[in-house]
């Protein structure tokens, strides 16, 4: 969905300049058009520009004079900027938090406390935090996000979750410490707050780590997740973590165990002793009512004060089918044990899940490896899991991986169109893989933009809008190239030597690619350098289409031209074996269209 609405406001643009280009522009020009006195021409060698036009023509011309020379400047550079490419990658990300206004708080109350209990933790909480609304706003500059403008406790039985808003929209994240200390505060509970993200609802929000454990009896499993939750701290420093449901069994709960022997010498079978309990105690639907269009459930429940206490329930009369009266007691063992407050299930197996929030200098990606390897592969090792008993990774994690492939699939479509139109231009199927080839380059630069930036800003990570980035700059990069390549290609049709013609194409054409690059550059710098609302989202997509053009131009002025001399000997040879004259192709066709 965001690679969508990006995809068409480009592909407008771009669609629209290109026929204001063939209509509006040359109109205009032809009317109001004049030669400045102050601008040289291509041919001026006084100019600062056109002497480095000149020097850098003079480089490659050196160059192409030895083949060995040439292919081993073409193979380092390809190299360098591939190695160098992989090595400084940062680990992926899957979409940014961005900066919302809101933080949310959860918290696990101490087992078996009711939900009288964990309001009076609220009020508690409330009465440490009333300083920040309370204060009036002209003096609250100095508190935590300028003090609070909103707030909010929700509290249920056996959890309880809170939200606040900062009265300064920016400085929402200076409430996530306070909040925790807020928290953390109440004797045996458990929580913690994290600023709420753009992209997603709830606790978690995107930079989260979902593991969950999977596996047929319970008590197992929480042990396995007891052990997880204590190292994913040590493993993943500064991050946040809440057990789903929880991680004990700590709820006081009241076992009704069948006697079957002594049952059935009433006529009692165990589903009668559940079903009479289960009326007794908690009320049982037996049919439903409809008035005016609304169901109504009819329950049978059996009278508060015979379960009021846990030792009563053992006194709960039951009428058996030969008209007797007997306890519950009497058929069945009532114990209290400790038990779970609720049980997940996932794919019908049992499940305990670890849901981690990660701190801003972990990305994702590296946090998965960081599980997989120092978590889950020990146990694996163990036995403790791979059998009944599993870890599996899931929410934001599974959605990376996901993400992931199906990038690598777009990317390698965008390659492939990009060579199809090219050769149906140029009508040669060597030309644009010359063009390609600064593809490379452009992903290197692209590499150092975005490390430059995360040098100022290490919340900056590879995250999705960033990841688009490296496909747009396939679309623009090989500007550059198609004008060398196509110059060059005309001044052979018109007689030169493929060694003058490369020449003299990277010295004319310097100074329109130096005029295309510098105006996008100088376009998306202010989304790369400039603060302001949203301006996170996009950073890193503007660092990498930034630095992807500068690096590329500067080093595609001497690795295309090069590649090209390599591709117009390579075609000249295997035109003499078949015994037929090596003539540039695609200079009238790109010229008609």
């Amino acid at each position: 969905m965001l690679f969508r609405d990006i995809a068409i406001a480009i592909s407008s643009a771009i669609a629209i300049s290109m026929v204001v280009a063939v209509t509006v522009i040359p109109t205009l020009s032809a009317r109001h058009l004049r030669i400045s006195k102050g601008m040289a021409d291509e041919n001026d060698r006084s100019t600062r520009l056109g002497r480095f036009a000149e020097w850098i023509s003079h480089i490659v011309d050196t160059i192409n004079k030895g083949k060995l020379r040439r292919v081993a400047t073409v193979g380092i550079l390809v190299a360098v900027t591939i190695t160098l490419s992989i090595l400084l990658l940062p680990a992926s990300e899957y979409l940014p938090n961005g900066n919302q206004n809101f933080v949310f708080g959860f918290m696990l109350p101490p087992p078996g406390y009711n939900i009288d209990e964990v309001i009076k933790i609220g009020e508690g909480v409330e009465n440490q935090l009333r300083y920040l609304w309370e204060t009036p706003e002209e003096e609250a500059s100095a508190l935590p996000g300028g003090g609070i403008d909103n707030f909010f406790f929700v509290a249920f039985p056996g959890q309880a979750f809170m939200g606040l808003r900062a009265r300064v929209d920016s400085r929402a994240k200076e409430l996530v410490p306070v909040a925790n200390g807020a928290l953390f505060s109440a004797p045996g509970a458990f929580g913690f707050a994290n600023q709420s993200s753009l992209f997603a609802r709830g606790f978690a929000g995107t930079r989260s780590v979902r593991i969950d454990i999977v596996g047929p009896e319970l008590e197992q499993i929480l042990g396995i997740a007891l052990g997880v939750f204590g190292k994913v701290g040590q493993v993943l420093p500064g991050s946040s973590s809440r057990p789903i449901p929880g991680l004990d069994l700590g709820n006081p709960e009241v076992r009704v165990v069948p006697d079957r022997a002594r049952a059935a010498d009433v006529g009692f079978t165990a589903d009668d002793i559940g079903t009479s309990v289960n009326s007794l105690v908690d009320g049982m639907k037996v049919s439903e009512y409809f008035h005016n269009g609304r169901e109504i459930d009819l329950v049978l429940k059996g009278n508060d004060a015979w379960s009021q206490y846990t030792q009563d329930i053992a006194e709960l009369p039951l009428a058996t089918p030969s008209d007797r009266v007997v306890t519950v007691g009497d058929v069945a063992n009532v114990n209290l044990v400790q038990g779970p407050v609720q049980i997940n299930h996932k794919e019908r197996q049992r499940t305990v899940s670890i849901e981690t929030v990660l701190p801003d200098d972990i990305p994702l990606e590296k946090a998965i490896a960081l599980i997989e390897s120092q978590i889950v592969q020990p146990l694996r090792d163990e036995g403790t899991v791979g059998g009944l008993y599993d870890i599996r990774m899931a929410g934001a994690a599974d959605d990376l991986t996901r993400l992931r492939e199906a990038l690598k699939t777009n990317f390698v479509i965008v390659i492939v169109l990009t060579f199809l139109l090219l050769a149906a231009l140029f009508q040669s199927f060597l030309y644009p893989l010359v063009i390609l080839f600064t593809v490379p380059l452009a992903t290197f630069g692209g590499v150092v933009g975005l490390r430059l930036v995360q040098i100022f800003d290490s919340s900056q990570q590879l995250d999705i809008l960033t990841m688009l980035g490296f496909v747009i700059l396939v679309g623009t990069v090989i500007n550059n190239s198609i004008l060398i390549v196509y110059h060059a290609l005309g001044l052979m049709r018109e007689g030169s030597e493929s060694r003058a013609a490369v020449r003299e194409s990277v010295r004319v054409r310097v100074r329109p690619i130096f005029m295309s690059t510098g105006t996008s550059v100088l376009g998306m710098l202010p989304l790369v350098v400039l603060p302001g609302a949203g301006s996170e989202l996009y950073r890193g997509l503007g660092a990498v289409v930034v630095g992807g053009l500068a690096f590329s131009t500067i080093f595609t002025l001497l690795l295309t031209p090069l590649v090209f001399s390599l591709a117009v000997e390579i075609a000249t040879r295997v035109s003499r074996i078949f015994g037929e004259e090596h003539v540039p192709v695609g200079v009238e066709s790109v010229e008609e269209n």
